[in-house]
Order: structure tokens, then C-alpha cells, then sequence
């Protein structure tokens, strides 16, 4: 396949904001493609993610690159991917020339429009509006599946690609056919805000409400002696956490998948900030900065999956195996009950409640109704668009920070507030050091970045508001924390920030 139909398919879903054309675009694309590779490969470029993931070559060596363009496209799909696999692969002495003569070459090869795509997707700059959820409804159609089967096979495998794949080379049986399989993560089933905690529990009973803990997710597979610990961006950190793979070893099964969350505590017991036990999970080396687990959910026990069975049933098998181990937590609670969980977690230095619904099944990936946090305070992920050179005090750091929520069809970054509140030295320090580094644009007052950061925001709520493209602003945001486990697309989206407008459906931008 020519590497230009992807390009003009790219070009023809950025054009439009309606996702049924873009739907059909990639739909109409996906039907050409012949094979298994090409399909990994064409869906990965028009997700703006290489299949082989980070491959060696940093992003001035990519912006430098500067050939003549080829006078007719003539590039293939798959010219492009073994060229990248190539790359990828080059270690040792004389890897980085190598890395620079391939990529000189690929370039040379394409016309200008292709060089442009391909340096987009090489930098994390092409976002043209192929999201997970536009991609997965595009290969659905592409080959006459249903929806929710490639979706399922999706959270199952953990890969787009891979779904794509199986629904264009196999169809609907092997589709069908992907399960849960031991060492390859699972996508993690997500939580929607609560409007309250008597509604969340009214609406949910019977339920369990359980401690919000201000930690890490993880989840852990055991196959045997093999332990796997992966983030909830389906990471591998094994390495890095000993402790928890020591711990999962020894529980009383022969296999199991786990889900919960990880911490480090101080030595009353309290969390330590979020950020030192996210420190433990690039760590090479052994540290004194414990991690204790607990763990919420169990997905498979010895041989039996259990995703698709109620929460009550995935408890009953985490008692079995982990009982030591779990969150705390309060079963089929009335509301006075619920409420003193609330309190407790609170005052233990956590960030609220989980309200779990006990008929549902773990749904893998989706942010539904059948889990909702309550917190004290409201809290948005949001990505950072662009900082401000800061004056006063903070002259010579980047503070002031532009705030965009997702687009859930996949266009860019909706603009919705700027906050320079809550902003430390030391995480002024580190923005000023890091921001640059993925900067598309600077001037004398701001430097606009590629919208990949996700960092967590505390406010007082939202009001319409004329001044920002998304038609609403935030109201006193601050600063919490930089989410360095979650990416771009895992950041809330516009429709969940006007969720909160006063008098709105609380549960419209999340169904």
C-alpha cells in the first residue's frame, strides 16, 4: 500500500470535526489494506504511534532531517515500517549514524507531504484526529464486525493494532476469540465522578465503597513463579518493584491477575506524595522507598477468568487469595456506613471513596457508571497546551499554565483555563527544565508545547465563559500534580469539564 493514501487519509480526518466522516475516511482506507502487517502498520501511523514505539532517534535528529522530496509518491506502508524496525533495532557502536543514514534515506524517498507526515509521527505531533475510539469504530466497519466485539478485543489485548489485525485478516470468530491471556495487561476498567455519595450509593447498591488511595494503579499477573507488574498505561515496571513481585509470588495460587494500587507510606502509615512512589517506577535500582500494595479487584484465579463475572464474585476470589492485602473497604453499606468510610479515608490521608456497583462486570477500559469516585473537592485531568514566563518572584521559570480537556472525536486539545496557583519551586523548577524540551513554538511571553503532559487540577467548578474555544473556564483552578502515569489520551475530556457547569446532566460527558 502507498504510503500517500494514508497521508490523504490523515489529511481528509484532520479537515473534519464530523466523526462519522472520519469514521468513514479510515474505514474506506482500512478495506485496502491486504495483510496483517500492513494493517498494524497503517493503523499505527494514523493513531500517531509507530508500532515500534520509541525508536531511537530524538527529536532534533527527526526536525534536521532535510532531503530534497521525491518528485512522485512511490513509498510504501511497509517500506516505511521495515525502515522504522530497523531503526529501532540499532544498538551499540555506530547506532546513532546508522539511525541518521536510515531515516535520511526513508525521507528522501517521500514527497514533501509525506516528509511532513512522517516527521509528525516520528515527534508526536500528528494528531489528526484518529483517536482510539474514531480508529476503533473505523475497523469495525472496515470489517463488517460489531462495535462492542472489537472493543472488547481491544481492552482484552491491550493493542489497536493487533484488534485491527485480527478483525481485517480474521473476522468475527477471532475477534471473538481474544481473551484475557496471563503476562499481557489487561486496559483498566476507569471510574466517572459521583455527584454525591448518597447518589453514587442510592444508585448503585448493593455496592462496596472503598478508599480512594492517592497512589499508583497496577496491575499484576502471575503465571507460576513468573510475576509481571504493569502501570495503568500497560507499562512494564517489574523490574523496578521487587517488593511487589516478591510479595505477589508468594500468595497462595498458581496463577492470578490482580488490579489495585501501589504507595508509598510514611512511617505512620500516612501516603508520602505521589510523586515519590511514581519515582520507584523508572527506579533501576534497589531503593529504601517501600511500596505497599492493595489491591481492589481480582480478574483471574488459577485458571478461571472472571472479567466477565459480577464484582461480588472477583471479591470473593481476592478474599481467597489476598485478603491481606486488599483496600479498605466497606460491603453493601448503608449510607450512614458509606459516609463513615468516606471520613476515615479522609482522615487517613487519602483522596475519597470508590462506589462499585457489585453486579457489574469489570468493564476493561471504559469509564462507565458502574464505578464512581467521590472526592471532597473537584479534580480534572487536563493536558498543558503552553506555559507563560512568569514575572516577579518567578522571572527566568515557566508558570503560568495554558489548560486544554480532551477531545473525545479525536480533534485537538479544547483550551479551557490557565492556573499558575499551586505551582511549587521545585515544580516550577522542573517545568522550566522540561517544558522546552517538547516545545513547537516560543516567543518572548510563552512557549507553546506538543500536548502530551498531563497534570491534575483542583477547582472550585466551571462557568460559561466566551474566552476559551470549549465555552467554558475554570473557576479558581490550582495546581495538584503532574500525572506522569497517565498520557494525553487519558485525560478528561471537554464533554466531562461541562459536566460540571452548573445545572448540567452530571452524567453527560461520561456515558
Amino acid at each position: 500500500m502507498l504510503l500517500a493514501e494514508t497521508v490523504d487519509t490523515s489529511a481528509a480526518v484532520a479537515a473534519t470535526r464530523s466523526r462519522l466522516a472520519k469514521v468513514a475516511s479510515l474505514a474506506a482506507l482500512l478495506r485496502q489494506v491486504a495483510d496483517a502487517t500492513t494493517a498494524r502498520a497503517v493503523v499505527s501511523f494514523l493513531v500517531g504511534q509507530p508500532r515500534q514505539g520509541r525508536i531511537g532517534a530524538g527529536w532534533r535528529t527527526v526536525v534536521e532531517l532535510t532531503p530534497p522530496p521525491a518528485a512522485s509518491p512511490a513509498l510504501t506502508v511497509e517500506e516505511v515500517d521495515g525502515v522504522l524496525d530497523a531503526v529501532s533495532r540499532a544498538a551499540g557502536k555506530g547506532s546513532v549514524q546508522l539511525r541518521a543514514d536510515l531515516l535520511t534515506g526513508l525521507f528522501a524517498s517521500a514527497t514533501a507531504a509525506e516528509q511532513e507526515f512522517l516527521r509528525r509521527l516520528l515527534t508526536g505531533e500528528l494528531r489528526q484526529g484518529a483517536l482510539e475510539g474514531v480508529m476503533l469504530d473505523a475497523v469495525a466497519a472496515a470489517a463488517a464486525v460489531p462495535v462492542d466485539t472489537a472493543r472488547r478485543a481491544f481492552m482484552l489485548s491491550g493493542s489497536l493494532p493487533d484488534t485491527a489485525a485480527t478483525a481485517l485478516s480474521d473476522g468475527l470468530d477471532a475477534l471473538a476469540a481474544v481473551r484475557l491471556e496471563l503476562g499481557r495487561p489487561v486496559r483498566p476498567m476507569l471510574a466517572s465522578p459521583a455527584e454525591s455519595l448518597p447518589e453514587a450509593v442510592a444508585e448503585l447498591t448493593p455496592c462496596v465503597v472503598e478508599y480512594k488511595l492517592d497512589g499508583a494503579r497496577i496491575q499484576v499477573h502471575r503465571d507460576g513463579d513468573a510475576v509481571r507488574v504493569f502501570t495503568r498505561t500497560l507499562r512494564e515496571i517489574t523490574a523496578s518493584v521487587p517488593e511487589l513481585v516478591e510479595l505477589v509470588a508468594g500468595l497462595p495460587c498458581r496463577s492470578v491477575v490482580l488490579d489495585g494500587e501501589t504507595l508509598a507510606l510514611t512511617d505512620d502509615g500516612r501516603p508520602r506524595p505521589f510523586q515519590e512512589t511514581m519515582s520507584r517506577f523508572g527506579a533501576t535500582t534497589a531503593t529504601e522507598l517501600l511500596l505497599s500494595p492493595y489491591f481492589f479487584d481480582c480478574l483471574h484465579l488459577d485458571g478461571v477468568d472472571l472479567i466477565d463475572a459480577p464484582l461480588a464474585d472477583r471479591l470473593t476470589a481476592l478474599r481467597r487469595v489476598a485478603a491481606g492485602y486488599r483496600i479498605p473497604s466497606t460491603d453493601s453499606p448503608d449510607l450512614a456506613a458509606a459516609t463513615a468510610t468516606l471520613t476515615e479515608a479522609i482522615a487517613a490521608g487519602h483522596e475519597g471513596v470508590m462506589v462499585k456497583s457489585l453486579a457489574a462486570p469489570y468493564a476493561a477500559g471504559r469509564r462507565g457508571s458502574a464505578w464512581q469516585k467521590v472526592k471532597p473537592v473537584h479534580t480534572l485531568d487536563l493536558v498543558v497546551l503552553a506555559a507563560e514566563w512568569g514575572h516577579g518572584r518567578r522571572t527566568g521559570t515557566l508558570s503560568n499554565l495554558h489548560l486544554g480537556a480532551r477531545d473525545p472525536d479525536g480533534g485537538p486539545p479544547v483550551m479551557v483555563g490557565k492556573t499558575f496557583k499551586g505551582l511549587t519551586d521545585e515544580l516550577l523548577a522542573w517545568q522550566t527544565r522540561e517544558l522546552p524540551a517538547i516545545a513547537t513554538e516560543r516567543t518572548d511571553w510563552v512557549v507553546h508545547v506538543r500536548p502530551e503532559l498531563v497534570v491534575e487540577i483542583e477547582l472550585d467548578g466551571v462557568q460559561v465563559s466566551p474566552r476559551y474555544p470549549g465555552g467554558v473556564a475554570l473557576r479558581f483552578a490550582r495546581v495538584l500534580r503532574y500525572r506522569p502515569d497517565k498520557e494525553a489520551a487519558d485525560a478528561d475530556t471537554i464533554d466531562q469539564v461541562r459536566a460540571l457547569l452548573p445545572g448540567a446532566d452530571p452524567n453527560s460527558g461520561y456515558r
